[in-house]
């Protein structure tokens, strides 16, 4: 474009130098060079409409591109999210149903709590306790993980060491495995709440009791702690919530000794709190997967945004020169018919008996 200015200008120049030489044909040259500057004027004109209707033009395309493409972005986004958020919702929603089912079946054990006696007929040794707590312990992870499991849990785990445990729960970092096991210290948990024993001799099953727990609480730090293989943290499992009521109200010396030996003490409610926090937080972090690619997506846009920003920068710098072009070819323009004028209004046949050169100033 400065190539065609400096051209046209070269042009104008030459024929006022012949204009100069042609004394006979000044009215007639000055009249085209106004015809010329006045087409010249009119094609820069339109050069400058033009150009900007079809920036404007490409302008409004490239927004509406972009419009249309967060828009469909946003779209995704809330179409996965509000899948996202119905699932956790109908979890929410299943757990609290469950808790409810949970509670009423805690009022019903309580309202029986006078007929425990049919429940020793049916726990009558350690191996049926040992397989009631199992089932129990089944049962919960069962409806915080589904059957399948999902490698989220298994059950019936032999460790390194030889020593099977009941369930093993693979949670995510930092938390890492854990291994849960089901006591059942039943006789003495009777025996200390049984009204027809005088208060000596139920003193004195309280304080079995406490030693009973105490063992689990070590032989579970003992064998199910191992480091590199689980985390250092266990879970002993209560299958009766009366168990863990009695444990939770009246014996805080036992959490503080579970809680030395790295021991978690759960009852039925308990746990299904805890494995239900761990199941949203695997569900959220599988939910975070799909944050990870709309970030990225938004990345690119953001680096397309720098390029886009980086040629409009460049366009206009480029509009701007061209229109300082053109105030230069309107100054040099407006000088040079002036210049006309002036020898126009100079007698030329004076001029003529004398012997000074006429000098044109170029600008």
């Amino acid at each position: 474009m400065e190539y065609v200015i400096v051209g046209l200008l070269g042009v104008v120049i030459v024929l006022l130098l012949v204009l100069v030489f042609r004394k006979n044909n000044n009215n007639e040259m000055t009249e085209r060079l106004g015809h010329f500057e006045a087409n010249i004027n009119k094609e820069i004109g339109e050069f400058k409409y033009g150009f900007s209707k079809v920036l404007t033009q490409d302008f409004e395309l490239l927004n509406e591109r972009i419009e249309k493409k967060l828009t469909l972005i946003n779209d995704r986004v809330n179409e996965r999210l509000d899948q996202n958020f119905e699932k956790s919702n109908k979890t929410f929603m299943n757990v609290l149903e469950r808790l409810n089912k949970i509670d009423e079946a805690q009022k019903k054990i309580d309202s029986l709590n006078g007929e425990i006696v049919s429940l020793q007929s049916v726990l009558t040794d350690k191996k049926t306790r040992g397989t009631f707590g199992e089932v129990n312990l089944e049962y919960i992870l069962n409806n915080a993980f589904g059957s399948n499991k999902n490698g989220i849990y298994k059950t019936q785990v032999k460790l390194s060491t030889g020593v099977i445990a009941d369930a093993i729960l693979y949670a995510p970092a930092p938390l890492g495995t854990i291994a849960i096991d089901s006591k059942f210290p039943l006789e003495n948990y009777q025996r200390m709440t049984d009204k027809t024993k005088t208060k000596e001799e139920r003193e004195y099953h309280e304080k079995l009791f406490v030693q009973d727990v105490k063992k689990h609480i070590n032989d579970i730090s003992e064998k199910y702690i191992i480091p590199g293989e689980t985390t250092d943290e266990a879970i002993m499992f209560l299958p009766a919530e009366a168990l863990f009521a009695e444990i939770n109200a009246y014996h805080p010396e036992l959490l503080n000794f579970a809680y030395n030996k790295r021991v978690w003490i759960a009852g039925p409610t308990t746990l299904i709190s805890t494995v239900s926090i761990i199941s949203m937080i695997l569900k959220n972090m599988e939910r975070d997967k799909y944050a990870k690619v709309i970030h990225e997506e938004l990345n690119k846009l953001s680096v397309e945004f720098s390029r886009y920003k980086d040629r409009w920068d460049k366009l206009a710098r480029t509009v701007k020169s061209v229109n300082q072009s053109i105030d230069e070819l309107h100054t040099t323009s407006e000088k040079i018919t002036k210049r006309f004028d002036s020898i126009n209004s100079v007698d030329l046949d004076k001029l003529g008996n004398k012997e000074d050169t006429i000098k044109i100033e170029t600008y």
